[in-house]
């Protein structure tokens, strides 16, 4: 009994941070370029009475053991890496990455981020900036004054038209060999890990790496629907182990009172 109550508090425990990773991604249904997270699940270490295939005496064996588990633990949340809708805006700065890539990020200290979300603005000083006023690297070049049209192709070849003429330049996408190992940072931004390995850069649509679109923006990959049946039955697994405590701590009382 007492085993059952430390495994329905574990499994309590699971289950209101399943709902926490839930609300946070319903939380992000609008947010631009944002990937949903889920979260797995491991069972604890098992106490073991009697174990599978022991010797009975006389040559018999038991077919089957007796082993008791600890309750559940959260092993893992991982982002789920799947493209999201792809919105028109009309934009000439806004650019979603149809498949596999980020766009590199300048961080204010100088280190590297990379982010999906391409609603890009252009600085007073022409270069190309996130909503938050990191530079865009990627490849991108400044946006001289006077540009009256900017071309972006699927193959990222940009074309700035201006009054004094036109110059071109190739923008490259970063990819990486296990995107679940990103560290989120908040604002739509991923830094390199040791899990997700080095980035890699290559050209749009070449190579496995996404196409752009110029004019969408790719949203959340989040679908409320489904987060909603997993929130239900995260909230349903935690009203049964709190029902499991209840019910051992109705075991306990009994078990103190028989010799009243």
């Amino acid at each position: 009994m007492i085993r059952a109550l430390y495994s329905s508090s574990t499994g309590m425990e699971a289950q209101q941070l399943n709902m926490d990773v839930i609300a946070n991604n319903l939380a992000n249904v609008n947010t631009t370029g944002f990937k949903k997270s889920k979260i797995e699940f491991q069972d604890l270490l098992y106490q073991t009475t009697s174990a599978a295939g022991a010797q009975q005496g006389s040559g018999n064996q038991l077919p089957t053991g007796i082993q008791v588990g600890h309750g559940s633990r959260v092993s893992a949340t991982s982002r789920v890496f799947t493209t999201g809708e792809i919105t028109q805006t009309g934009e000439r700065m806004d650019v979603a990455v149809n498949g596999d890539g980020f766009f590199e990020v300048q961080m204010p200290d100088g280190t590297r981020a990379y982010s999906r979300a391409g609603a890009f603005k252009v600085g007073s000083d022409g270069t190309v900036k996130t909503n938050e006023g990191l530079t865009v690297l990627s490849g991108f070049q400044p946006i001289p004054t006077g540009t009256t049209n900017v071309t972006i192709s699927n193959t990222g070849y940009v074309t700035l038209a201006g009054a004094t003429g036109s110059t071109d330049f190739q923008v490259q996408l970063a990819r990486f060999i296990n995107p679940a190992g990103l560290e989120s940072i908040g604002r739509n931004l991923y830094r390199e890990s040791q899990s997700s390995g080095q980035a890699e850069l290559g050209n749009p649509g070449e190579n496995g790496y996404g196409s752009l679109e110029q004019g969408f923006l790719e949203m959340s990959n989040v679908k409320v629907v489904e987060e909603m049946v997993k929130l239900i039955m995260a909230q349903r697994a935690y009203e049964v182990n709190s029902k499991s405590i209840q019910a051992a701590d109705e075991n306990l009382r009994l078990s103190a009172n028989l010799k009243r």
